[in-house]
């Protein structure tokens, strides 16, 4: 099951001009949206947007952050998920192994 987070993705000019372009290149909506991973009412807009010839901006959050920080926010992320994806397999190990969730804890 995929946990959403309670804050919007956000996403840069480049990345909205590549999807507002697929779309233009004949492929649906949905279809962009299921492989990007953006939501259809997003790429709605952008696309609605490009349309009337307004620039597609990044939000003046994501505008603001240097490279470095961008790279320390993504890995402040990966480092999340992967302890994630850790406790799940300490779990399933313990499960497998003994059927002691405690045991796991001592991993």
């Amino acid at each position: 099951m995929e946990t959403r987070s309670k804050f919007a993705r956000r996403y840069d000019a480049e990345f909205k001009q590549n999807a507002v372009a697929l779309v233009q290149s004949g492929r649906s909506i949905s279809e962009v949206c299921r492989d990007l991973g953006c939501s259809s009412w997003s790429l709605g807009r952008w696309r609605h947007a490009a349309q009337k010839g307004d620039p597609l901006t990044e939000p003046k959050t994501l505008a603001a952050e240097t490279s470095e920080q961008r790279e320390l926010r993504r890995l402040k992320q990966e480092n999340a998920y992967l302890q994630r994806q850790r406790d799940i397999l300490k779990k399933a190990l313990a499960i497998v192994s003994d059927g002691n969730l405690n045991s796991a804890s001592n991993l």
